[in-house]
């Protein structure tokens, strides 16, 4: 067991082979700019694990018991920063222009289900953002569009015969459990205007809780984008600052991924800070207003 204070001595060989075993399980790369943070983040693992050498920890990473602590490696990997409503010129062009624009090819074909994927969910608040956004959308193009359905009473955040579902995922269980519990702090909620919270909430003491019905249509499930088996048939994936822990070549693989994931012309949205330029040439950037998607383009084969 380690009992000295002296922090332990890793080398650039050793830091390599980590950089290497976490780019095969998950992706992420770690470049020379983030070699202190990985190193920072090593040095925890080993003072938690009581172990007092690199060799010691990467045996145990590699071993079938240590399947726990690979996960729990990844964890303090990923910085899990979100808020409700961020990024408001993108949400704008997603709750005004993108959903009203598949609410029509969709009723245009009788198809009334809508799925989305949030990649990267974190805590929950980007993808119960989108169920509020869809809600609120849904709403308004129903009272344009009315369809001859009854209404049941009380009356349902989904109008019939729509179907919503919301998928979320993440490669970090703790930031699943937060999010499946859904209560947020008064910090938490600051982005969220009066009538959201009115609507989509329930006070709890000093916190939030969402709503029952708002919460039934989020399923928060354990991802690894690395992997083949990702969800299909998606008509909009967020995935949103997570390609920025990606080398160019992994961006790629994930984007094509995505691409094969979302249903025709399907939309994906990304960070602010990230783009598909250079990387595909499968998708069409739609922008307004300073906000910016991406629209899957269908080949046609001649």
């Amino acid at each position: 067991m380690a009992t000295s204070s002296i922090p332990i001595q890793i080398t650039e060989a050793e830091l390599k082979l980590l950089q290497t075993l976490i780019y095969q399980e998950c992706g992420m790369y770690f470049d020379e700019r983030r070699a202190h943070f990985l190193h920072d983040r090593l040095h925890r693992r080993l003072k938690a694990c009581g172990l007092d050498s690199f060799y010691g920890y990467y045996r145990l990473l590699t071993s079938h018991e240590g399947k726990g602590e690979l996960g729990a490696l990844l964890e303090n990997l990923t910085v899990n920063e979100t808020s409700f409503f961020r990024n408001k010129p993108q949400l704008e062009l997603f709750h005004k222009v993108i959903l009203e624009d598949l609410l029509r090819r969709k009723q245009d074909r009788r198809d009334w289900s809508i799925r989305l994927w949030s990649a990267g969910c974190s805590t929950g608040q980007e993808p119960y953002t989108m169920a509020m956004l869809v809600c609120d959308a849904l709403a308004y193009y129903y009272l344009r569009n009315p369809l001859p359905f009854e209404m049941p009473s009380p009356k349902p955040l989904i109008p019939p015969p729509w179907k919503v579902e919301i998928l979320a995922s993440d490669i970090n269980y703790s930031v699943l459990r937060t999010a499946q519990e859904a209560v947020y702090s008064e910090l938490n909620m600051e982005p969220v205007d009066y009538a959201y919270r009115l609507r989509y909430f329930d006070k709890v003491g000093d916190k939030y809780a969402v709503k029952k019905s708002l919460k039934e249509l989020v399923h928060f499930d354990f991802h690894n984008l690395k992997t083949e088996f990702l969800p299909a048939r998606n008509d909009i994936i967020f995935c949103r600052n997570v390609m920025i822990y990606f080398d160019e070549a992994e961006q790629k693989r994930l984007i094509e991924k995505f691409y094969r994931c979302l249903n025709t012309e399907g939309y994906l949205l990304v960070g602010h800070a990230e783009s598909l330029f250079g990387l595909s040439d499968k998708f069409r950037m739609v922008h307004q207003n300073n906000g910016t998607a991406y629209q899957r383009i269908e080949v046609v084969n001649g």
